[in-house]
């Protein structure tokens, strides 16, 4: 007969506060519901609007006070006042608020519906990420084609207000749930937590470390521990006992000062992080020719033939063959690869490194496509003098592709990355910090085009990246991305080598699959 212990999750409790119950709370119910939200989320979010702003956006822009009058051709435009650009700059700043506090905790909190020491349920996380990106790509998708059908046709208000009453709904669905999530117990902030070590570390930094681990200090519950590592052993140093590291409580019980000793877990934990760094820093660069797929690559449609028979395709809707892409490759990946790994390798899928790296491969190639499309694009405009090129903007479809089905990749390999090779405690910190991939990609990108403006612009012409894209070469932009996300790849390559991901005591060694090793090759 199992033991009452295998049926509850040892590092997660109940909506009470009890040990949490496996058939009772978590799993795939709950997981559902927090999918839910998340979908809505997105389809707010792409349709500039989220959580408390949509409802701040929907009445600015039916109530007469709170916007300008309606502005007709020919007429001279009546500025927005004060009193409205303020309403109008909280929700905008409500949209941020809300869109950071649940982007930050939304995955994390995902991936706490399921235990990691279970076989079972360990293999039904690695598809939750797959079918979390999946459903935010479903709320882009009815974002840009619905939802921008109604601002342009119906009105803005309508669009906004759709959004709020989704919301709201969706907050009601995941509210509901609330009996049957697993929660963890806050370990206080990581934030500090890695400075405390650090502060040990260096305070002790003349102290010579012990031939053995076992004269460390621990004290951390042995089903929790996490295994010691060679690794920074600098970072080790705060946990050697040193006179003065204990302090005497009220009730003449000695403790540890956390800025002066910690444990061998807690150290462990902060390298957990550090390890996560050079992974972090060289999936950039993905986002930054992202970047172009909205920007460049849109402004090369407007010039280019986009009819389909009387109809003719906006430029900015070419989003939808990369959010096609994106759903397309994860619901190939899902049905198909996934089913043949796990049969012939016996593993449930790639390795979230295996996927960041396939990624960064079909990014780099789809940024190769780009300049073979762009330069077959200057060629004809150089022959032509009409405004609309005689070229199908349908030649754009494969680089739209190749990059979409690169963040298909890549963002479900990140979000399994940071998640699962986090400490438990840090869970949202380290959520944060691969959004930030997202963030310093763009910051890259127009940096970038900053310095290849600045440096290929003469008197003569705008440069590679000039005004009239007809008069430039992006082509030579593009095949510059190239160069650098080949370099980057490398580097890539070699972090992974590099990086060991770390074991718990308790736990059983992790599968092969969760590392990157020239057998994954």
């Amino acid at each position: 007969m199992e033991s009452k212990g295998s049926w509850t999750v040892a590092d997660a409790v109940d909506y009470n506060g009890l040990p949490a119950d496996k058939s009772k709370t978590g799993g795939w119910i709950t997981a559902a519901l927090i999918l839910g939200i998340e979908v809505v989320e997105r389809l707010s979010t792409m349709g500039i609007a989220v959580n408390l702003g949509t409802g701040a956006l929907a009445v600015a822009t039916k109530l007469p006070e709170l916007r300008p009058p309606t502005c007709h051709h020919g007429e001279a435009c009546t500025p927005a006042t004060a009193f409205q650009m303020t309403f109008l700059y909280i929700a905008l700043y409500l949209i941020a608020l809300g869109t950071g506090g649940l982007k930050s905790s939304i995955s994390g909190f995902g991936s706490d519906q399921f235990d990691d020491k279970d076989p079972k349920e360990k293999a039904q996380m690695a598809f939750f990420f797959n079918r979390f990106f999946f459903i935010i790509s479903m709320g882009t998708l009815m974002a840009v084609t619905v939802l921008v059908y109604i601002q342009d046709e119906v009105g803005r208000s309508w669009a906004y207000g759709i959004c709020t009453v989704s919301m709201a709904i969706a907050i009601a669905v995941f509210l509901s749930g609330t009996k049957s999530y697993r929660y963890k117990k806050s370990q206080g902030s990581p934030v500090v937590q890695i400075f405390q070590i650090i502060a040990a570390s260096i305070r002790k930094r003349k102290t010579e470390l012990p031939q053995s681990i076992v004269y460390l200090y621990e004290d951390t519950p042995e089903g929790l521990r996490i295994e010691h590592t060679d690794q920074f052993r600098m970072l080790d140093k705060a946990a050697v006992v040193t006179e003065g590291d204990f302090e005497q409580t009220l009730d003449g019980i000695a403790i540890p000062n956390p800025w002066k000793l910690s444990s061998v877990t807690k150290v462990e934990e902060v390298k957990m992080m550090v390890r996560l760094l050079p992974i972090w820093a060289t999936t950039i660069i993905f986002w930054t020719t992202y970047a172009q797929m909205i920007t460049f690559s849109v402004e090369q449609a407007s010039t280019m033939r986009r009819n389909v028979g009387n109809f003719q395709i906006p430029a900015g809707s070419l989003t939808v063959f990369f959010v096609a892409a994106i759903l397309i490759t994860l619901a190939f990946y899902d049905r198909v690869i996934m089913p043949f790994w796990k049969k012939w390798k016996g593993k449930p899928g790639f390795s979230s490194l295996q996927l960041m790296a396939i990624g960064l491969v079909l990014s780099t190639i789809g940024m190769a496509a780009a300049a073979i499309v762009e330069q077959k694009r200057l060629s004809v405009a150089k022959s032509s003098t009409q405004k609309t090129l005689p070229i199908s903007v349908f030649l754009l479809v494969p680089q739209f592709f190749l990059v979409g089905s690169g963040e298909a990749f890549i963002y479900t390999g990140q979000l399994d990355f940071f998640i699962t090779q986090s400490p438990k405690g840090m869970k949202t910190m380290s959520t944060g910090l691969f959004l930030t991939t997202l963030s310093l990609g763009f910051f890259v990108s127009s940096f970038l085009v900053s310095i290849v403006k600045k440096v290929t612009a003469t008197s003569v012409n705008g440069g590679w990246l000039a005004d009239n894209i007809n008069h430039g070469r992006l082509d030579l932009f593009y095949w510059l991305l190239v160069i650098l996300s080949g370099i980057n790849f490398v580097v890539y390559v070699i972090c992974a080598l590099w990086f060991k991901p770390t074991k718990s005591k308790d736990s059983e060694e992790m599968e092969k699959g969760k590392g990157f090793s020239v057998e994954d090759c």
